[in-house]
């Protein structure tokens, strides 16, 4: 039987959590390993910043325990030794679903490395069962390639994402759409799937939703947009927007649209980093956003001031968005929301 069957289904991410999971980065991964310093101090300022709000557990490999035990000694962080090749937890990490008694499973999806891009991966793939079986959490197993980066759910029966990513033929190349859409209605309880086109620009995920789009209510997207006709991301942004525009939800809702400006253009290597502020995560009564200073500080303060206003009852506390963003993710990439029992 699939979860829907038995009463399960995927909550929103602002829905409260009992935990929040990340992993530890991995140098040998490393797109720049020589950058190891500068990520690794990004991920200790997450971690803490995440660790304000609610309780962490950092995934690791065993032998970097010992030096994270003496780091976050004094926080609310506990450590669980997992071998992993690398550290997007979202990704590779499971979905927690949830019935309406208040029982928690998770969903153990085949992971990839985003279309076989990164190798080796085996350990990867490993990571959520271990994980379950850790915490005594049933474990639905799921025959199809899927990143939890890929897609969003409103908790009342509506998912967003793209088709650029789950119809990619480097995740499942025999299954059709309407197998994928069957395979996300089975799994997450979700009823209505809003399929905008494409990610953005330079996106290595192949259009992660969650560089793009969110929901911050039932009803309620918040979009990143461009305004320049000469961005890439303008012909990408204005087609999303069209498509959200004539969507409706489960519930037969029209949208409601947010618009947040994207961050000032930014290269690395001749390469476009792929800077969204969309990539914040839910943590109880807060917001983690990535920031990213320089020249684009002015739109930093647009975005922090855009989420205030729609969610004034929670704290908007900034990390360095610049930090991880080379090795191709930001805040939301790397966490996985517990939901609480």
């Amino acid at each position: 039987m699939y979860p829907k069957d038995l009463g399960y289904k995927m909550p929103a991410e602002w829905t409260p959590h009992e935990r929040t999971f990340i992993s530890w980065p991995v140098q040998d991964s490393m797109v720049y390993p020589n950058d190891y310093k500068m990520v690794w101090d990004g991920y200790v300022e997450l971690v803490r910043a995440i660790a304000e709000f609610e309780p962490v557990t950092v995934v690791s490999n065993p032998e970097d325990i010992e030096e994270l035990k003496a780091l976050f000694a004094n926080e609310q962080v506990d450590l669980l030794p997992i071998k992993h090749n690398d550290a997007w937890f979202r990704d590779n990490g499971p979905t927690f679903i949830k019935t309406e008694e208040g029982k928690v499973a998770g969903i153990n999806w085949v992971f990839n490395a985003w279309g076989e891009k990164y190798s080796p991966w085996d350990l990867d793939d490993q990571v959520a069962p271990k994980v379950l079986e850790h915490f005594g959490v049933k474990r639905f197993d799921a025959q199809i390639v899927m990143e939890g980066g890929s897609f969003h759910v409103d908790g009342e029966g509506t998912l967003i994402t793209t088709e650029e990513c789950l119809l990619n033929p480097n995740r499942n190349p025999d299954l059709t759409k309407e197998l994928v859409e069957q395979y996300l209605k089975d799994y997450l309880a979700v009823e209505a799937i809003i399929w905008l086109k494409k990610g953005l620009s330079g996106d290595e995920t192949d259009g992660h939703v969650d560089n793009i789009a969110c929901f911050a209510a039932p009803g309620k997207v918040i979009m990143q947009v461009c305004h320049d006709p000469s961005d890439d991301n303008y012909q990408i942004t204005q087609e999303n927007l069209e498509i959200l525009r004539n969507a409706t939800d489960a519930k037969g809702r029209k949208l409601e649209i947010i618009e947040i400006e994207q961050p000032k253009e930014a290269h690395f290597e001749e390469s476009r980093l792929t800077l969204s502020y969309l990539n914040f995560y839910f943590v109880n009564g807060g917001i983690i956003l990535p920031v990213f200073g320089g020249e684009a500080v002015e739109n930093d303060q647009k975005a922090i001031d855009v989420l205030q206003a729609t969610f004034p009852d929670r704290k908007i506390r900034t990390i360095d968005g610049m930090a991880i963003i080379k090795e191709g993710g930001n805040v939301h990439c790397t966490t996985q929301q517990m939901i609480k029992a």
